[in-house]
């Protein structure tokens, strides 16, 4: 289990500018949709932007405080 506010700070490490939206889609947190927009995602196709997350994200998904994520990942532009 890992808190929004915890998972928010992850991916601010590497995406200072991010804007992170966390939905818990089974009420354990360990299912989760994640919505994350950040300028550093100009230029990025979808598997690259993903790879930035996944890195942000590697400790918790390491230790299995999340098991699942959904992710979209936006340029504020594309919001």
């Amino acid at each position: 289990m890992i808190t929004p506010e915890a998972l928010t700070d992850y991916i601010r490490k590497s995406l200072p500018d991010a804007v992170v939206t966390v939905t818990d889609r089974t009420g354990t947190m360990d299912h989760l949709k994640v919505v994350i927009v950040s300028d550093l995602f100009q230029g990025k196709n979808l598997l690259d932007r993903h790879r930035m997350i996944y890195q942000a994200l590697d400790a918790p998904m390491k230790d299995g405080r999340i098991h699942a994520l959904e992710l979209t990942a936006r340029t504020t532009e594309e919001r």
